[in-house]
């Protein structure tokens, strides 16, 4: 049996409007080639000859495991240690200064992130260890007055980031020997992450189209190059609903290379070390 690689307009279309329908992933015409290049294999294991052939099936199945082949497929999962540098020192010399005051002052017991395109993990674990390093040096803020909360629509994304472990092509990107030292354990080829920093993330399965409500209101939430693949109408309603579940005064973090202007007038920009982050208004 051949598979046709290359898809049609017509073909195109439909996968292109199921694929927004159900992850949100909003693709230009000029990236057809990712459909051919992330499905034609899921195409041949289900027996199909060509996308339509395919698409009938997917539109016919009850089966969630393919939507969630799908969706693994077309989900971007690129992701490093400590990603940007500055997110994190806006993290450590500004916003956990702040509210371990907070925390010192009887005013606060807990303090919330999250981590909203969390991938397999290095996001939020690099935020772990980020409080983990400041509280090393302040006494008073502990580890357990944080909670951070990972989410990513990838099953198979969240799998990866539950078992905390890295091969050495992982840990090369962006991961300093003394952080990786301190809170790591080399098994093999591949090295663990501590207990006591894996246990400070709760990984959940998320869509970003719907309504966050459910995970509860935030001090911080990262949502860091993953907007820049939905549409600006989607982009609107994630950040207004961001904006509902951050406490008053929380904080937004951005991707370096993003920006919120005529997609959100509901935060402020504030500048750190040649970092930017948002404040909620």
């Amino acid at each position: 049996m051949s598979t046709s690689s290359k898809i049609s307009e017509v073909e195109f279309n439909l996968l292109r409007d199921y694929i927004e329908q159900h992850c949100g992933i909003a693709l230009g015409k000029e990236k057809a080639y990712l459909i051919e290049t992330r499905l034609t294999k899921l195409m041949a294991l289900n027996g199909c000859e060509s996308y339509s052939d395919f698409y009938r099936i997917i539109k016919a199945s009850a089966d969630e495991s393919l939507k969630e082949k799908i969706i693994d497929a077309m989900t971007t999962n690129e992701t490093l240690w400590f990603r940007d540098t500055h997110p994190f020192l806006i993290l450590a010399e500004e916003l956990l200064p702040r509210l371990a005051a907070e925390i010192k002052a009887g005013k606060r017991q807990k303090v919330r992130i999250w981590s909203a395109a969390a991938s397999t993990g290095q996001e939020g674990y690099s935020i772990a260890m980020t409080i983990h390093e400041f509280c090393r040096s302040n006494f008073g803020v502990r580890p357990e007055h944080f909670e951070i909360v990972g989410t990513d629509i990838s099953k198979s994304a969240l799998l990866l980031a539950k078992a905390g472990r890295y091969d050495q092509l992982a840990m090369n990107r962006g991961m300093k020997d003394e952080i990786r030292d301190r809170y790591f354990a080399q098994s093999g080829n591949t090295w663990q992450i501590n207990d006591n920093i894996k246990n400070m993330m709760a990984l959940k399965k998320f869509n970003l189209q719907e309504k966050p409500t459910l995970l509860g209101v935030f001090d911080i939430v990262f949502i860091r190059y993953v907007l820049i693949y939905f549409s600006i109408e989607l982009k609107r309603a994630i950040l207004k609903n961001i904006h509902a579940q951050l406490a008053p005064g929380g904080n937004l973090l951005i991707g370096a290379t993003e920006s919120l202007r005529e997609i959100s007038e509901d935060f402020d920009s504030k500048t750190l070390g040649g970092g930017t982050y948002f404040t909620r208004k």
